[in-house]
C-alpha cells in the first residue's frame, strides 16, 4: 500500500522522526492537521482531474492497440470482399512444397542387430 508514492516503512520512519521532534502532544495536533489537509486534497476537484488522467495514461496503451486491431480487421475484411467480388484480383494458387520427406515404404527401418558382433564371441571363448 503506498500513499503519495511513500511506502510503509518510509511512513513509519517519518512518524517515529515527526515523534522525536515533535514530541507526543504536539504530534496529536500534527496529525490531525495533516488528516485534514490530506482530506481536503483528495475531496478537491484537483484530485479527481489528476486521477482521472492518470487512470487515461495507464489505460493509452491497451487502447491504442485496441483501436489499432479493429483497423486491422477491418482491413482484412475489405481485402477479403475485393477478392471475392473480383476473382481477377485472387492471386494464383501456388501448391505448398512438402516440408517433410516422406520415408521409403519399401525400406523400413531396420533394428539394431541383437547377435553379438563375431570379435565379442572370439574375447569370450579366449577368456573361458
Amino acid at each position: 500500500m503506498e500513499i503519495l508514492g511513500i511506502g510503509p516503512s518510509e511512513l513509519l520512519f517519518i512518524i517515529i522522526i515527526a515523534l522525536i521532534v515533535l514530541g507526543p502532544k504536539d504530534m496529536q495536533q500534527a496529525g490531525k492537521t495533516i488528516g485534514r489537509w490530506l482530506n481536503n486534497l483528495v475531496r478537491s476537484e484537483g484530485w479527481k482531474t489528476f486521477q482521472q488522467t492518470s487512470r487515461e495514461i495507464r489505460s493509452l496503451p491497451t487502447k491504442l492497440m485496441r483501436e489499432a486491431n479493429m483497423e486491422l480487421l477491418e482491413a482484412e475484411k475489405d481485402i477479403r470482399k475485393t477478392m471475392q467480388d473480383d476473382p481477377s484480383r485472387r492471386p494464383a494458387s501456388r501448391p505448398t512444397p512438402n516440408l517433410i520427406r516422406p520415408q521409403q515404404a519399401d525400406t523400413p527401418p531396420q533394428p539394431p542387430s541383437a547377435t553379438p558382433s563375431d570379435d565379442a564371441t572370439k574375447s569370450n571363448e579366449k577368456t573361458a
